[in-house]
């Protein structure tokens, strides 16, 4: 990198200035004056091989925030405005960011499966380990994806060490492979492996788990999408898919206790904020989100910012056009599945999470010991905990705010966890501090131009924090009003 660059970015990085990041992106972009620019009045930019489309719809703009003219045009919030994909290519492959896809053997026009039960380490925040049940080694477990008519067989060995069975959520099969318990099949024993064979002739959102309670509560449970063999009009240019988790594990545990009736560690798609990777799309795409709340007993309302979805399909079915809702906010209850559709025309970083406040929080525990004590850290006794302070009870009554403050003590982020929540390319030229605001179960929809978007996922170039979200705010937003953020301290 030559000397000019290397000043923009020490300028960025001490002043946060609009000018300093979007001269540093600028530059990366090779200076492409036409790049800096949203289309917005003008004939929207087309993948090769796809159909010409507009950009405005009946006064709904694939590119910037709309509704349009008539509630009951085709078009209203980008109802069924297209995406850049063709019909005659497929449906677009499904992405669940952070969770394997499952591999399978063609056997005579059967698709075959493996899938193991079994003991995992989930890794919820960077070195933070839980010991939880999963499948193939991973919680949720690896997603199985095939295609309306498909014949599978699916494999299953159960190395847990107690009995187990396999359901298939939604499915309509027959009645000997539903795994509803000792109610239609025998248990699975430890080391011992059943055969599950059927068509499908469903499409949809659907998933598959153990039978046995506590188990799910542990975690069993993956992603079983069937894509229609006709694709829905009009296609989605991305499938993204996010599972919701709850677990009760008290602090210096690793298990969670599945009898409890509070959840204190909450996930999305295996992992915790701000470790939970953000969905990627490109400035006009048409975008699904299929959500899951596979939580043990609590719902999630569950809401996006900055743009209005339709809800398209629940676990039974899609829903049928005249039937679609209009929401930012969708209540998903438990085993429950609600498919969202939008037309990504607001750029920027978009949090997407759970509105119950406590699932917003990390690990949300009563606080004790030093954590409610003046100027007292765990770090001044743990050495010799004989020498450890009385702790005064009282404590807990005299905070400054009512009832317990946002922020506690020892919820600091080390080095090693931000190098881990930085090595993301997901997460590349995010304001340095979203860190402190993704928690719990949050994750992030970030909406960028193509050239930003092709600088984040596939360029090898390096992106300061905050370089990507400053530019947007200059092309898109009020730049002279925009304060950057401060830099972390660890």
């Amino acid at each position: 990198m030559n000397m000019s660059n290397t000043e923009q970015r020490r300028g960025f990085l001490k002043a946060g200035s609009i000018a300093a990041a979007t001269g540093f992106v600028s530059n990366l972009l090779g200076g492409n004056a036409a790049a800096q620019h949203p289309i917005l009045n003008s004939p929207s930019p087309t993948l090769p091989d796809s159909p010409t489309l507009n950009s405005e719809y009946d006064g709904f703009s694939r590119f910037k925030p709309s509704r349009g003219l008539d509630p009951d045009s085709d078009y209203y919030i980008g109802k069924l405005v297209p995406g850049f994909r063709k019909a005659s290519d497929g449906p677009a492959p499904f992405e669940a960011p952070d969770v394997p896809k499952m591999p399978y053997k063609m056997d005579g026009g059967v698709k075959v499966f493996e899938l193991v039960p079994m003991a995992v380490e989930q890794e919820f925040h960077p070195g933070v380990k839980m010991n939880v049940y999963g499948y193939n080694g991973s919680m949720p477990g690896p997603t199985i994806e095939v295609t309306q008519g498909d014949r599978v067989r699916i494999i299953v060995t159960n190395e847990l060490p107690e009995d187990t069975f396999m359901h298939w959520h939604g499915f309509e099969l027959p009645v000997q492979y539903d795994g509803a318990a000792t109610l239609t099949q025998n248990p699975i024993k430890p080391g011992k492996t059943k055969v599950f064979e059927f068509d499908i002739h469903e499409e949809g959102t659907f998933f598959y788990h153990s039978h046995v309670a506590m188990q799910e509560a542990f975690g069993q449970v993956g992603w079983f999408i069937v894509h229609p063999k006709k694709v829905f009009g009009p296609p989605v240019d991305r499938d993204f898919g996010l599972l919701f988790q709850n677990f009760h594990i008290p602090p210096t545990h690793t298990i969670s206790d599945s009898w409890a009736m509070d959840w204190n560690w909450h996930t999305i798609n295996g992992k915790s904020g701000p470790y939970t990777t953000p969905l990627v799309c490109k400035h006009g795409e048409r975008v699904r989100v299929r959500l899951l709340n596979f939580s043990p007993m609590q719902h999630h309302p569950v809401h996006l910012h900055g743009h209005t979805f339709w809800v398209t399909g629940h676990e039974g079915a899609r829903i049928p056009k005249s039937a679609w809702v209009p929401r930012n906010n969708e209540l998903v209850g438990v085993a429950q599945a609600s498919c969202f559709e939008l037309i990504a025309n607001n750029p920027g970083d978009w949090i997407f999470h759970c509105h119950m406040v406590h699932h917003m929080m990390n690990h949300m525990v009563k606080q004790v010991g030093p954590r409610i004590r003046d100027d007292a850290s765990v770090d001044q006794y743990l050495a010799n905990l004989s020498s450890r302070p009385q702790v005064d009870a009282s404590r807990s009554a005299k905070f400054d705010v009512p009832g317990y403050p946002q922020k506690m003590q020892g919820m600091e982020m080390s080095s090693d966890f931000m190098k881990a929540i930085w090595s993301r390319k997901e997460v590349r030229g995010m304001r340095a501090n979203y860190p402190m605001s993704v928690k719990g179960l949050m994750t992030v929809l970030r909406v960028l131009p193509d050239d930003l978007y092709d600088l984040v996922m596939n360029s090898d170039q390096d992106v300061e924090k905050g370089a990507v979200f400053a530019e947007i705010v200059r092309r898109f937003g009020d730049p002279s009003k925009y304060e950057a953020a401060p830099k972390m301290m660890m």
